[in-house]
């Protein structure tokens, strides 16, 4: 499938938003630690602090056989406790039914990796009956619309199992699904890892109004407790929903800079949901209602037409307002350049008293 990024000030964004999102909480200790201390009701990590835990995914992602860039290793240290937390990022509607088999080899590379580490430090010591391996945590954070019904004990992926089960190795994975939380209980936990799950869960322009339901409190404690990096991940997740229902770069950065101000009112005043389908459906039935009254004697198939291409021209006579270079306007109203060049030419001879009904009236006639 192809991908295509684009680099922001907010970082990278592509179409595989889901992916992005999910990697800014596991990748970020501070955000690591909320969700491990008020997403899985594990008791032990009540108490955990960001400095506990420490990346390690990029030692053991390159030994997994089918690694990918949305799989997360982190190590955490607790009061001496070492442990490992495995968490495979999933966002598509169905569940993969092979993830037990999945996360028990990861587990293995994992268990395996120490023991080699140990050995270096201590030669012998994994024959030692006091030896003992690291508990590891395998967590499926999962984006899916639909549930999670692949099974999670790994015994239920072998055949016989009932028979055989005192003879099978067995572990249980956690499922932690973003429809489990309503915005409501989102809300409720009231930290920043909520903030970008409830922007996370956003998936069309029509989704923008749950955002101005939520109360201003919530919005006011997070204006001044929030530190600035976290506010710049919120606005990296807000940024790559944006690109996705298509808003404009410089609409983009204006409404993620309210993020980063603390100004998430002004934030929510001040967008408006652009779709270039939504747009374009608008555009057609403007340019349909100018070509009607306009009368065309080639009737509304023609008038309808005309009434569009009326209407393109004054697009990209407001972005030629702006100082807008024409290949930016090309890829602003999703056209050929070889589209917009003749009416730019024209518009930009014309400055600064644009005349748009002149402009299709040379176009019509062939005078350029």
């Amino acid at each position: 499938m192809e991908t295509t990024n684009k680099t922001t000030e907010y970082g990278v964004h592509n179409s595989k938003i889901h992916d992005n999102a999910a990697k800014i909480v596991f990748g970020d200790s501070t955000l690591c630690a909320q969700f491990l201390k008020g997403y899985t009701d594990i008791p032990f990590f009540t108490n955990i602090k960001p400095e506990d835990i420490e990346d390690v995914s990029s030692h053991f992602i390159p030994l997994f056989q089918e690694s990918r860039d949305s799989d997360i290793v982190k190590k955490i240290q607790i009061d001496n406790t070492e442990l490992y937390l495995i968490a495979l990022i999933e966002h598509q509607s169905e569940a993969d039914a092979d993830m037990s088999f999945r996360l028990l080899r990861y587990m293995v590379y994992v268990w395996t990796d120490y023991a080699a580490t140990q050995e270096k430090l201590h030669p012998g010591i994994t024959k030692s009956k006091d030896f003992l391996y690291p508990p590891i945590l395998p967590i499926i954070y999962y984006e899916g619309t639909g549930q999670w019904t692949s099974a999670l004990h790994f015994k239920d992926r072998v055949f016989m199992s009932d028979i055989f089960e005192e003879f099978i190795p067995d572990y249980k994975y956690l499922v932690v699904p973003l429809n489990k939380y309503s915005q409501e209980d989102l809300i409720e936990k009231g930290d920043e890892l909520s903030a970008i799950f409830i922007l996370n869960k956003l998936k069309s322009s029509s989704d923008f109004k749950h955002l101005k339901e939520i109360p201003e409190d919530y919005w006011n404690h997070l204006t001044q407790n929030t530190p600035p990096h976290i506010l710049k991940l919120m606005g990296s997740v807000f940024s790559a929903f944006l690109h996705t229902i298509n808003v404009p770069a410089e609409e983009i950065n204006d409404l993620t800079d309210h993020i980063t101000r603390r100004q998430f009112n002004m934030m929510f005043d001040s967008f408006e949901a652009y779709d270039v389908q939504e747009t374009r459906r608008v555009s057609r039935e403007e340019g349909r209602i100018e070509g009607e009254r306009a009368g065309r004697i080639e009737g509304e198939r023609a008038g309808r037409i005309e009434g569009e291409q009326l209407y393109l021209i004054k697009q990209i006579i407001k972005r030629i307002i702006k100082n807008s270079p024409v290949s930016q306007i090309a890829t602003d109203l999703m056209e050929p350049l070889d589209t917009i060049q003749p009416v730019y030419d024209l518009a930009m001879k014309q400055a600064p008293d644009f005349d748009a009904e002149k402009i299709l009236k040379l176009l019509h006639t062939g005078k350029i």
